[in-house]
């Protein structure tokens, strides 16, 4: 116990040396560490830190200042899609069997089926029942419960109402949400922000935390936008009218053009020939035909070669790249386009086209989304929780020293250099995990001090029984560390585990403080019972004590 081999030296020194470094670039301004590029913001690490680390602690929230949002989800919208989605597929079950329906509609939360012949609506009822299923759970399993209820109304003997369960639309709703939050994820990590915050709050609401972030409109435009990216071939034969209200026949939609005064329109085809999902990449680029920046894009292999044989068979015609109901582009076909790749021009600036590449290699939301709460964080304010924050991490680390000092003479002096060292491996590992550090993480940081001070409590009380009962100053510390060690374990596996189900469970600030609490609880073991057994080990060897001054 009393023996270090070099091995174990060696282990501890680059362990400290580690803390060391990655706790280093906290101390030095952004502007020594990195080289910035003004155009688009991109770092590059310049001297000596492009061989050592230079990541800091990220700040959260509360700290830095930032923009905090949640949005609404709108149910409405995917119970409605859902309903509209079920009717279809009825009327292609029916369409199928050679059954006719008078008509498959939406009325409320129901899809009502009514049959031209009545002797065909038990048949009919069979045939739907095909669509029916169990719900699936959030684990990708079956449930025992069905996610139609279907029933052939009594009061109308052609009528067949099929409704979505109550267990299918939390099941949708959940898996919404899941996607929301994915979705959004990726646009705010488009815009390089640093440990932003996403989480579902309460039923079908979406917190959006982004640290750094001054103008929370920005976030909401880049957030609340839907995305949904199409493809459709324009019908020329149709004149849509100069408001667009021209009457169309089935198959075909009036759309309006993006920026154009006074707003223009053209009629599409309503089916799609490719959606967003068969992107596969875009980015900002240029074009020979284009005087600005456009956004280049390129489908995977099926959206390619439906791609390919649409321009092949339509030369000369146009087609229309839809984007959340209205044509941004509609470029006429001068020739096939078999490489499964194009452009989308339109007067864009760096900023706009890059905006929109975030949107679609984001994915579309599968809901509309609305800002419910929207509230800013002022970075003065962070700056005084900081500051607050280091006010109380010394007071606390004072009165910590005295008491030691004053309880255990020496030893409580390498209490204190452990206690040191303990800080230093905190902020490093938070430098290198990349972890977010908020003002409860701060907190959090403080009873790790006074967890790693109650862990060289115990083993100096240990070391101070075992002198009291006769044993030579070696022999003590020696036992002194091997009897406190189960219940130093112990305590600090107990509320790792907590920490650990705080962090799993929680949000925001909740997760800092699990982050900062599971992190000091790995560092205050080391620290208190292998860097503070040290240093007693070196003192040993060097004075020889006849007795201990503890």
């Amino acid at each position: 116990m009393l023996y270090f081999g070099r091995w174990k030296l060696l282990t501890i020194f680059l362990v400290v040396l580690a803390g060391i470094l990655y706790t280093v670039p906290n101390l030095v301004p952004e502007e020594e560490r990195y080289t910035i590029n003004e155009i688009d913001g991109s770092r590059e690490a310049r001297g000596i830190w492009r061989w050592i680390p230079s990541r800091t602690i990220n700040l959260g929230l509360d700290l830095q200042g930032g923009s905090h949002i949640v949005f609404a989800v709108d149910m409405d919208e995917v119970r409605t899609a859902q309903l509209e989605g079920l009717a279809a597929d009825a009327r292609q079950t029916l369409r199928n069997e050679q059954l006719l329906p008078r008509s498959v509609t939406v009325i409320g939360d129901e899809v009502v089926v009514l049959m031209i012949r009545e002797e065909q609506r038990q048949q009919a009822f069979d045939q739907l029942q095909t669509l029916n299923g169990p719900v699936t759970t959030e684990f990708g399993g079956p449930s025992l419960a069905q996610m139609y209820d279907m029933r052939l109304d009594a009061d109308d003997p052609s009528a067949i109402r099929i409704s979505v369960t109550t267990e299918q639309f939390t099941a949708i709703k959940n898996r919404t949400l899941s996607q929301a939050i994915t979705v959004i994820r990726r646009r705010i990590d488009g815009l390089g922000t640093a440990d932003p915050t996403i989480a579902r709050a309460g039923e079908d609401r979406v917190l959006v935390q982004v640290p750094g972030a001054e103008d929370p409109q920005e976030i909401i435009d880049l957030v609340g936008t839907q995305a949904a990216l199409s493809f459709h071939m324009v019908d020329s034969t149709i004149n849509p009218g100069p408001n667009g209200q021209a009457r169309t026949p089935p198959g075909r939609t009036i759309l309006p053009m993006a920026n154009t005064q006074p707003v223009q329109y053209l009629a599409v085809e309503t089916r799609q020939l490719l959606t967003g999902e068969n992107l596969t990449n875009s980015n900002v680029t240029t074009h020979p035909s284009y005087s600005g920046p456009v956004v280049g894009f390129r489908f995977d292999t099926q959206g390619a070669l439906v791609f390919g044989d649409v321009t092949s068979n339509n030369r000369g015609r146009q087609f229309a790249i839809v984007l959340d109901g209205e044509i941004i582009s509609a470029p006429r076909i001068n020739e096939p386009i078999l490489g499964g790749s194009g452009v989308i021009g339109g007067g864009y600036t760096y900023e706009t086209a890059s905006q929109l590449v975030i949107l679609l290699n984001a994915g579309a939301l599968p809901a509309s989304l609305t800002p419910v709460e929207e509230r800013t964080v002022s970075p003065s304010l962070g700056h005084d929780q900081i500051e607050s924050g280091k006010l109380a991490i010394i007071i606390g680390f004072a009165l910590v020293i005295v008491f030691m000092v004053a309880a255990y003479g020496v030893f409580g002096i390498f209490s204190v250099m452990a206690l040191l060292v303990n800080v230093v491996l905190i902020l490093g590992g938070l430098s290198g995990l990349g972890m977010t550090l908020t003002l409860p993480g701060i907190a959090g940081i403080i009873l790790t001090i006074g967890m790693a001070v109650d862990a060289n409590v115990l083993i100096f009380e240990r070391i101070r029984e075992e002198g009291q009962n006769g044993r030579t100053p070696a022999n003590a510390i020696q036992a002194g560390y091997e009897r406190a060690l189960a219940a130093i374990l112990d305590a600090n596996v107990t509320t790792f585990i907590a920490a650990a189900v705080l962090y799993l469970l929680g949000a925001g600030p909740v997760r800092g403080f699990a982050v900062t609490l599971g992190v000091g609880i790995i560092t205050s073991v080391f620290t208190a019972f292998v860097f503070s057994r040290l240093l007693a080990v070196l003192w040993l060897r060097g004075f020889k004590p006849k007795q201990l001054p503890i």
